[in-house]
């Protein structure tokens, strides 16, 4: 999560100027949009009459409530840039803690992303939001020592300790339209773009 924090910190007093908190959960819905680009399958429903592809990339966010939790829906996520998505995200959370969401804010998600990182949780398993065929959750990110390594052609005798911000995330997919490998291959397009975070 390093240059996604790096970006975060240098353009939060920018977007607050324009009245909009900057958290991590855009540059999680970002990702998502890149991923599901990249494997359409999963942005589609299982139906009675079979595979729905959708065209559209609408991403719930999941809220949580003092009673239970809400999904509102950034609607076509894809045509947003990280201000607008970030302006979404604060606006949809806000309304659904305000309990001033409308029918409409809740429907037509086709990929939803929730954070049990909120309370400090390392890992989870997120229960799909039917008719999605997949949801991913984020945990909290937390400073682990990790091995960098060394330049190509090194043979690790160059390798070094580092400490860096890392997160868990988790998929569940419905195995009626997808496989472990395609959950996992989404998975590491979510994976590279975050690590290699670029708002180019």
């Amino acid at each position: 999560m390093s240059r996604v924090m790096a970006y975060q910190k240098a353009h939060e007093a920018e977007f607050a100027k324009q009245g909009v908190k900057l958290t991590y959960t855009a540059f999680f819905v970002q990702a998502v949009i890149a991923a599901l680009k990249a494997f359409p399958i999963v942005n589609a429903s299982f139906t009675d009459q079979g595979v729905m592809m959708r065209r559209n990339y609408n991403i719930g966010i999941a809220v949580a409530l003092e009673d239970g939790l809400i999904v509102p829906v950034i609607k076509n996520a894809d045509d947003k840039s990280l201000l607008g998505l970030a302006r979404a995200v604060n606006d949809l959370a806000t309304r659904a803690r305000e309990k001033r969401l409308s029918p409409e804010d809740v429907q037509g998600g086709t990929f939803t992303i929730t954070n049990y990182g909120i309370f400090g949780s390392l890992f989870g398993t997120p229960v799909i939001n039917q008719p999605q065929s997949a949801i991913m959750g984020t945990g909290t990110i937390q400073k682990r020592v990790v091995v960098t390594p060394a330049p190509a052609g090194g043979a690790g005798v160059n390798d070094a300790i580092a400490i860096r911000p890392m997160i868990y995330l988790s998929i569940t997919i419905d195995h009626r339209l997808l496989d472990g490998a395609t959950g996992d291959q989404f998975m590491q397009k979510v994976k590279r773009f975050l690590e290699e975070y670029s708002a180019e």
